[in-house]
Formats: C-alpha cells, structure tokens, sequence
C-alpha cells in the first residue's frame, strides 16, 4: 500500500501491521531486560501468537493453546543458545 495515495483499500489497511509493530515494540522496550539478536525470531513469534489470538481469548486459554502446541516437542539448552552449532528449529 502506497501511503502517499491512500491507506484504506476496501479490507485491506496498514492498521493491522502498525498495531503489531506497536505492540512488538512496547514489549521489547518494557518487558524483556536484555534483547538478544540470536533470539528476535522468538520474540517477534511471541508477540504474533498474542496478536492473533487477542480476540475472543482470555490469558487462561491463550496459556492453554500455546502449552498445547509446545507440549511434546524438546528445545534443549544448547540448541536454545547455539552451543551446539544449529539454529533451533521453532514451528
């Protein structure tokens, strides 16, 4: 979308994609102490899975969906910090 002509066109809006920057941007700034760039992926999946799940959804069933989709995979402690030479593999 070219700013400079419109920002509306039927359904489609940048809306959308500012208010996800807006929020990825306040938690980065005021909830995590000390950002890694090795682990931006993480963050920005995070704040993705709070975005489309914010309607509709209290806390208690967002923790429920993301435990859901976890449960059964293992991260372990060296592919979470690189140790190990590979780039964790997150779905």
């Amino acid at each position: 979308m070219n700013h400079v002509n419109e920002y509306v066109n039927g359904q489609i809006h940048t809306q959308g994609i500012e208010n996800l920057w807006s929020l990825l941007k306040r938690g980065l700034n005021g909830t995590y102490v000390a950002i890694e760039p090795f682990h931006l992926n993480r963050y920005v999946d995070e704040q993705v899975f709070r975005f489309n799940h914010r309607k509709g959804k209290n806390d208690a069933d967002r923790f429920k969906l993301a435990v859901y989709q976890i449960a059964g995979k293992r991260l372990t402690y060296a592919e979470l910090t690189g140790k190990d030479g590979r780039t964790a593999q997150v779905f």
